[in-house]
C-alpha cells in the first residue's frame, strides 16, 4: 500500500480518508511549509504561483482545529470572486463528507447574487467555518447576522486580485471586528505596495513563504507563436480552434468588450462559445459557470477573471487573442491547462508591437516554438530574431549598393527607377560571389 506523507501531520482520520480519496500522497511544496504553520496558529503570508496547491494549504489545518465544542464561527476564508469562493467551498464539502455524522462540521458559503434575507433567517445557528466574498460577510455582519468576532483565523485568498477589485476596505470592517491575536493567512501572487499598508495593521511579524516556481510554467505545456501579420485576428482565432479541435479551449482577451466582440464573430460562425467576464450578472455567471462544467462548450472566450480563482477542468487548448499587459497573468492564462499531469498547448496570436513583452516573457524562461497558419493546418515558421536579421543583412545590402550608384547630377525623370535597376544588379553580383565563395 502506497504510504500517504500527509499523515505525518496527525490530521484527523477524516481528513486522511478524503485525502487518500482524491488521489494525493504527497504535499506540495507550499503545503509542506504551511501546514505546519496554520497548526501552531502563526499568521503567513504564502506567495506562489496557479495550481500549487495553496487552497488545501489552508483547508486541511483549518479543519483539523475546528472544535465541535463550540457552535461559533472559528474561521473566516474570504476570496475575491463568487467562483473561487464557491470552489473553496466545494472543496471543503468533499472533505467534510467523510465526517462522522455526529462530527459534522458545518460550512458555509456567502456569496452576491443570492437572497440575502434567506440567509439572515438560516444564520440562527452559526457556522464553524464561513466562506464568502468580503462584500457579502460584511453586509451579514453589519446585519448583526453572522458573528465573526468569535473567529480565530482569517484567510484571504488572492489578496492582490482584492486589492485590484476595490476589496481592501471591506476586508478591513471584517478584521476589526476580529480578535486582537488574530491569525491571519494571506496568499497572493504578488504583494503590491498599496496592499501592505493592510497587512502590516493586522499581521504582526507574519512568516513569509514564497515558493519560487522551478519553471514559470508546466512541463508538459507547449508555447506557440503565431504572428498576426495583418490579417483578422478573429478569423486567426477561428481558423486555430477548428485545426486544433480542442477538448475544451480557453480564448484570453484583455477587456470584456473584446470578449464579448471576439464570442459574437465565434458563434456567427457557427462555433458554439460560453463567455466568462466581469459584465455578466450574477445569474449569468452561474448558468455559464455550471454549462462549462457539464461540457457543454468546446470554447470559452474570457477575461482574466478565468486566469485566476476559477477553476475550469479539462482545458487542452489556451490562446491568448492579446497579452495581457501584466506578464504575470500569462503564467496564470495558461496555468488554467496542463494540470495534474496532462499535456496542454498555449498560442499567442502577436504584433510587431509585442516584441519587447515577448523578450521579458523569454526571460522568464518560457520558450517559444514560431508557427504560421496555412489552409492545410499550422506549419513550423522562421523566430522573430532570424527574420530580423535577414531583414538587417538586406538592409546592409542596400545601404553597399547605394554607396556604389551615383546620383547623377542632373536629374531627369525617371533616374530613381534607374538607380535601384543599378542597386538590384550590384546585390544580384554579389549574392553569386558569396555564392561561389561558399
Amino acid at each position: 500500500m502506497k504510504v500517504n506523507r500527509f499523515e505525518r501531520f496527525n490530521f484527523k482520520p477524516f481528513i486522511i480518508e478524503a485525502i487518500n480519496e482524491f488521489g494525493f500522497y504527497e504535499p506540495t511544496e507550499i503545503q509542506e511549509q504551511m501546514i505546519p504553520l496554520v497548526l501552531k496558529n502563526e499568521s503567513a503570508i504564502g506567495q506562489s504561483q496557479t495550481g500549487t496547491g495553496k487552497t488545501l494549504a489552508y483547508v486541511l489545518p483549518i479543519l483539523e482545529k475546528i472544535n465541535l465544542g463550540r457552535q461559533e464561527v472559528q474561521a473566516v476564508i474570504t476570496a475575491p470572486t463568487r467562483e473561487l469562493a464557491s470552489q473553496i467551498y466545494h472543496q471543503i464539502l468533499k472533505i467534510t463528507e467523510h465526517c462522522l455524522p455526529d462530527q459534522a462540521i458545518m460550512t458555509r458559503c456567502y456569496i452576491g447574487g443570492t437572497d440575502k434575507q434567506r440567509t439572515i433567517e438560516k444564520l440562527k445557528v452559526q457556522p464553524h467555518i464561513v466562506v464568502g466574498t468580503p462584500g457579502r460577510v460584511k453586509d451579514l455582519m453589519v446585519e448583526q447576522a453572522l458573528f465573526v468576532h468569535t473567529a480565530d483565523t482569517l484567510v484571504v485568498d488572492e489578496a492582490d486580485m482584492m486589492l485590484d477589485m476595490g476589496f481592501i476596505e471591506d476586508l478591513d470592517q471584517v478584521a476589526a471586528k476580529m480578535p486582537e491575536k488574530l491569525q491571519m493567512l494571506v496568499f497572493s501572487a504578488t504583494i503590491p505596495e498599496k496592499l501592505k499598508p493592510f497587512l502590516k495593521k493586522y499581521m504582526e511579524n507574519p512568516r513569509t513563504i514564497h515558493i519560487q516556481a522551478k519553471r514559470r510554467a508546466a512541463e508538459n505545456l507547449e508555447h506557440f507563436l503565431l504572428p498576426s501579420r495583418h490579417r483578422n485576428k478573429k478569423q486567426l482565432v477561428h481558423d486555430a480552434l477548428i485545426h486544433y479541435n480542442p477538448y475544451l479551449a480557453i480564448v484570453f482577451t484583455n477587456t470584456k468588450k473584446m470578449a464579448e466582440e471576439l464570442a459574437g464573430f465565434l458563434i456567427e460562425k457557427g462555433l458554439k462559445v460560453g463567455r466568462v467576464h466581469g459584465d455578466l450578472n450574477p445569474r449569468e455567471r452561474k448558468k455559464m459557470m455550471k454549462q462549462i462544467q457539464d461540457l457543454e462548450f468546446q470554447y470559452i472566450v474570457a477575461t482574466d477573471l478565468a486566469s485566476r480563482g476559477i477553476d475550469i477542468e479539462g482545458v487542452s487548448h489556451v490562446i491568448n487573442y492579446e497579452l495581457p499587459s501584466d506578464l504575470d497573468f500569462y503564467i496564470h492564462r495558461v496555468g488554467r491547462t496542463a494540470r495534474a499531469g496532462n499535456a496542454g498547448i498555449a498560442l499567442t496570436i502577436y504584433e510587431l508591437s509585442d516584441e519587447d513583452a515577448l523578450n521579458r516573457l523569454e526571460k522568464m524562461g518560457i520558450q517559444f516554438k514560431y508557427v504560421d497558419l496555412k489552409k492545410d493546418g499550422f506549419v513550423e515558421a522562421d523566430e522573430r530574431n532570424k527574420r530580423k536579421s535577414r531583414v538587417r543583412k538586406e538592409d546592409e545590402a542596400d545601404k553597399m549598393a547605394k554607396s556604389l550608384v551615383k546620383k547623377p547630377q542632373k536629374v531627369k525623370p525617371g533616374y530613381k527607377k534607374k538607380m535601384q535597376w543599378e542597386m538590384d544588379k550590384i546585390k544580384k553580383r554579389q549574392r553569386k560571389l558569396n555564392q561561389k565563395k561558399k
